[in-house]
Order: structure tokens, then C-alpha cells, then sequence
């Protein structure tokens, strides 16, 4: 079913791929009802390019780390809630660093049901300031802080949550989502 589900958020990418983008716009600066940044990266599934999905609702999120343990249970709550997602006209992309590769077996291990990109230079992070210093046993480093950021069908950002916490969080994409699906 998960397979399944994949191909139905695929079809929706590959039937945008003949649009222009022209509601998408380079853009610095990160805003609720600012244009979302452009950008094409590689995922599991082919080059994905946001301004091809002009017409579609576009959840994109940023995560940490394929196969940890808040990255894999917010996957799956996405996964989960898949076809609430596609009834509302929605793409779900998440976007990491990690390499395809990566992506591959975190989406084969627990059935991920859309594409994942990889920012493996970290340039799309730094457009949507994602890149945030963290610390892990006292040692301090740059990494992606959890965010996800609602997309009109416009290109516009509708909602943005920073620093996500995991729990509960799909609920309130599903919720921000509902308002602009009407």
C-alpha cells in the first residue's frame, strides 16, 4: 500500500512538470505570503523542481538525519496521513542532507510514501535558513533545525513551523492545510 501510495505522489509531481513556475520567485527572505524560494535537487525519483509543482499545495520539510529516531516517526506520520494529504490537492517533499543512497533504504525500511531530496550541499537549506548551530555531547556544529514550511498553489508560504517538535505536528500542517484547501 505504501508503494501504491508513493505512485500516487509521484503521478501528481510528473503531471506538474509541464509548468512554467511563474508565481515562484527567488527570494532571500523567509515570510509567511513571501514567494518560496526556487530550487531543484535530486531525490529518490528523479530531479524534483519546486516551480513544477505550480497548481499543487506543497508540504516541504527539513529534517535532520535519514533513520533517527524523530526524523523516521515524522516520515511516518506524514506517511500515515498520505491520502488526507493528496485530497487536498498536497505534495508532501521532505529535504535532508543526506545522499540518495541514504534516502533509498530510509524509504524502503519504513515505506515512506513521497520523495525525499538531498541538499547534500546544503544550498536549499540556506535559502529557507534551516541551517541553525546545534550542539551533540558539548561539541558545537551547523545543522538542519526541523521546519516545514506550507506552500500555496501560488508558490506563496501559507504557514511556517521552526524548530518543530514531532509530536503532533502533522496534525497542524493537516490543520493550516484544510484553510487554504477550501
Amino acid at each position: 500500500m505504501a508503494k501504491e501510495e508513493k505512485t500516487k505522489a509521484s503521478l501528481i509531481i510528473a503531471k506538474n512538470k509541464e509548468n512554467n513556475g511563474k508565481n515562484f520567485e527567488e527570494n532571500s527572505l523567509i515570510e509567511v505570503g513571501k514567494s518560496a524560494p526556487l530550487f531543484s535537487l535530486p531525490s529518490d525519483d528523479g530531479d524534483i523542481s519546486i516551480s513544477e509543482l505550480k497548481g499543487k499545495n506543497i508540504v516541504l520539510y527539513f529534517y535532520p538525519k535519514d533513520d533517527t529516531p524523530g526524523c523516521t516517526i515524522e516520515a511516518q506520520d506524514f506517511t500515515k496521513n498520505i491520502d488526507k494529504f493528496i485530497d487536498m490537492d498536497c505534495v508532501i517533499i521532505g529535504v535532508s542532507k543526506d545522499s540518495i543512497t541514504s534516502h533509498c533504504k530510509f524509504i524502503e525500511k519504513y515505506k515512506i510514501a513521497f520523495n525525499l531530496l538531498s541538499d547534500a550541499d546544503g544550498e536549499v537549506c540556506k535559502k529557507f535558513d534551516v541551517i541553525k548551530e546545534k550542539s551533540m555531547f558539548g561539541k558545537k556544529y551547523q545543522g538542519i533545525d526541523r521546519s516545514t514550511f506550507l506552500i500555496n498553489k501560488i508558490g506563496k508560504i501559507s504557514a511556517m513551523w521552526r524548530s518543530v517538535s514531532v509530536k503532533g505536528h502533522v496534525e497542524q500542517v493537516l490543520k493550516e492545510l484544510s484553510k487554504i484547501s477550501k
